[in-house]
């Protein structure tokens, strides 16, 4: 498609998403997917990944912070009183550069810790290497956005920006801490799965003895084509695109690591790895009749 065409079908997209409006802003974002549609048909220009992403900002801008926290549960944070190897320590557990700081409990959150500030203070250690001075860590604290679960997403995201702050703690209507909100969290609603240097490449599919090992990412008719077995039929299927998709619509939530779900047509799906928003990484094992040879 030519640059003409391009700046055509943007300008398209943004008068849609500029609706000041709140009705005529749910009435633009209904028809963008057409506009998109429309100029595939004139004149292809949008990869696969483009339609994904834009897809997703059509969703973005009714997504509320409770749709895209990671759960209570599921937060690593840090009192404010433990000594600095633990702290770092957790550090290196958790892999993450930022910490919610609290005091006795995390429904009295005081800041937030960040790994450099931490490794500002090492120091050369005799004899060789370094050493970490044993300072309260309380004295490393920064601040950190406390934001209702209500917020829009879009909302927080330009708050972060504003205030260079990238870390919130989700905070219910009685004080208590609900859950946190990254800015990457925010980032991958639309873009997707950001993978960091720690995160090892994932095996889409593998057999392995009488059950197949897959990313959860991994689409429900390519899975159907490379092994020959149909997860459920059809129209059980209609609105579920991936393996992660199936078993977490099934569950009705987000399952925990270890955990084995028993899904449709005799199947059990073993989670090997998940986070609080996604499900990674499955064993999927066929049901006996149909137990691999």
């Amino acid at each position: 498609m030519s640059n003409e065409g391009d700046i055509s079908l943007w300008k398209k997209i943004v008068r849609a998403l500029q609706g000041e409006d709140r009705a005529e802003q749910a009435a633009m974002r209904e028809s963008l997917e057409e506009v998109i549609e429309d100029s595939e048909r004139q004149s292809p220009a949008l990869s696969d990944a483009e339609r994904v992403m834009l897809s997703n900002l059509l969703k973005f801008g009714e997504l509320k912070l409770k749709d895209v926290m990671v759960p209570r549960a599921a937060i690593i944070a840090v009192d404010e009183t433990v000594p600095m190897n633990e702290l770092v320590q957790l550090f290196r557990e958790a892999q993450h550069s930022r910490l919610p700081l609290y005091r006795e409990t995390l429904d009295d959150p005081t800041g937030l810790v960040h790994v450099k500030d931490v490794l500002a203070l090492l120091q050369d250690a005799p004899g060789g290497g370094y050493r970490l001075p044993a300072v309260p860590i309380v004295g490393l604290r920064r601040p950190i956005l406390f934001v209702p679960p209500s917020m829009r997403a879009t909302d927080l995201l330009l708050k972060m920006q504003t205030s260079h702050t990238h870390l919130a703690l989700v905070i219910d209507e009685y004080g208590g801490t609900d859950g946190l909100v990254s800015i990457e969290d925010i980032i991958e609603e639309i873009v997707g799965d950001i993978a960091d240097e720690h995160d090892d490449e994932p095996i889409a599919l593998k057999q392995d003895g009488d059950s197949y090992v897959a990313d959860a990412r991994l689409e429900l008719e390519d899975f159907a084509e490379q092994t020959g077995l149909a997860l459920a039929p059809p129209a059980e299927l209609e609105e579920i695109d991936t393996l992660g998709g199936l078993v977490v619509t099934h569950l009705g939530r987000v399952p925990q690591r270890g955990e084995i779900v028993e899904g449709p047509a005799g199947f059990s799906f073993e989670v090997l790895e998940a986070d609080p928003r996604r499900v990674r990484r499955l064993r999927i094992r066929p049901p006996r009749a149909d137990v691999i040879t």
